[in-house]
């Protein structure tokens, strides 16, 4: 009886909890378009079929209970943008699931990864100020230590304040932007002139310049990596909106070998000794293992190896030569950027139906790695009622043409053969019983003498 009453309570209690976490997510109707303007939302549009949306879904649960939690102002939402598909195409959702946070009449798009650390770090971003103040500098030393990439407008008023100001509600969604006095700065930063627009990172400081950068913008979304990263696939496509090439180390971490350390060492000796070279033009990073590139170029690619890739056109390079020294990395990179390399790929029609052939390969080829029979189910049904289709349209042709020679023969005949055929079997109906007649009277008159005859 004790452990009815214990399971009992047990199950009372996880009932409570889970209508307690449902809580901290609303769902949302078509009355949310004139209720929203007075909160910051962070909204999931989803569809009920969608598996990626069923995935996301626990974890979105767990936003909703941590900014909650932590007294954030932003409340969390889920709707069903194919029940209420005005909506979803007024906030301009066209793939399922959709993560937007919605602040007064802009709404910003959430592209990072669906962890539940980064959709919260998202939301506090993009929630607070597009600029925050830096009032310290124990304060300035504490972002530094938090922000690998910090971004400091540094100065009064003045029309750059106004262009970063804009440019920082642009790009909130990627990064954090901050302003300070001179007194905040340390000792060792020393700004040839004020006002000014300064990034913090690798160690070291880059300030923004008008006529040799070109838009404040455009810098800012060149600037916010490191100039050394671990790449993979969804930092890849992240740095695809830079519109910088990616020079990447492909190297197997998991089975390290001296030539992969070198190659490594390699990159990053590129990365932060040529910075003034390459930092407009080139990314560079690591990748673990050559499974994303192969997919990507369609191609082998061995490892360790040197690829770069243009992500603007879908092009890549790969050395002609070895690349054992800096020089001949040097070299290489070089080569691409002034167009003397060899270029692979790209985005043209044959490429095209080329990624449609590679894709369907794989596709299937990962279908029977995974589940042979179910492969066997999907692949051959498909083509057993093609063919049985095929036989029966065939069979169906052959016995058709047989039975209709005659009906054919006589649509051949034009209409005077076919009034000639008809008075012929009219004129052989009216004499077909008199010669019947003259037979039986001859013999009538053959048969006395026959007679006779015997």
């Amino acid at each position: 009886m004790a452990e009815v009453k214990a399971s009992l309570i047990s199950g009372v209690i996880a009932v409570f909890l889970s209508s307690a976490v449902l809580a901290f997510v609303e769902d949302l109707d078509d009355t949310f378009k004139d209720t929203r303007v007075n909160d910051i939302w962070l909204v999931d549009f989803y569809a009920p079929w969608c598996g990626y949306c069923k995935k996301l879904e626990p974890v979105w649960y767990d936003v909703g209970v941590e900014l909650k939690s932590s007294g954030s102002p932003v409340r969390v939402g889920k709707m069903d943008a194919t029940a209420y598909s005005g909506m979803a195409s007024e906030f301009g959702v066209r793939g399922y699931p959709t993560i937007k946070l919605l602040k007064g009449d802009l709404a910003y798009n959430y592209k990072g990864p669906r962890t539940k650390d980064d959709i919260v770090e998202f939301a506090n971003r993009v929630s607070g100020p597009a600029v925050r103040a830096l009032p310290s500098k124990q304060m300035f030393e504490h972002m530094m230590k938090r922000h690998d990439v910090l971004f400091v407008y540094v100065g009064g008023e003045s029309p750059l304040k106004e262009k970063y100001n804009d440019v920082a509600s642009e790009l909130i969604v990627y990064t954090y932007f901050f302003s300070a006095s001179e007194e905040v700065l340390p000792e060792s930063v020393s700004l040839p002139e004020l006002p000014a627009v300064v990034v913090f990172k690798d160690g070291a400081f880059f300030t923004y310049d008008e006529y040799e950068d070109g838009s404040l913008s455009s810098w800012v979304n060149k600037e916010r990596f490191q100039g050394y990263l671990q790449i993979d696939g969804f930092t890849l496509y992240e740095l695809g909106e830079t519109g910088k090439l990616v020079a990447i180390a492909v190297i197997d971490e998991k089975d390290p070998t001296e030539k992969s350390g070198r190659l490594k060492s390699l990159i990053q000796r590129v990365a932060k000794e040529y910075r003034e070279h390459f930092n407009r033009d080139f990314q560079f990073g690591h990748m673990d293992g050559n499974d994303y590139i192969n997919s990507l170029i369609m191609g082998e690619v061995t490892v360790p190896s040197v690829v770069i890739l243009n992500t603007s056109n879908e092009q890549y390079f790969l050395p002609s030569e070895p690349t054992d020294t800096l020089e001949q990395l040097v070299q290489f990179i070089s080569s691409v950027l002034n167009g003397s390399a060899q270029a692979y790929g790209g985005d043209g029609i044959i490429q095209r139906i080329k990624r449609v052939a590679f894709d369907a390969r794989s596709t299937i080829m990962s279908v029977f790695r995974s589940s042979p029979l179910l492969g066997c189910f999907l692949f051959g049904l498909p083509l057993g009622v093609i063919s049985l289709m095929c036989y029966g349209i065939c069979t169906a042709e052959s016995d058709d043409g047989s039975d209709d020679i005659d009906a054919l023969k006589r649509e051949g005949l034009t209409d005077e053969e076919e009034e000639e055929e008809e008075e012929r079997q009219r004129a052989a109906e009216l004499e077909g019983p008199e010669e019947g007649e003259n037979e039986e009277e001859d013999a009538g008159e053959k048969n006395p003498g026959e007679k006779k005859t015997d």
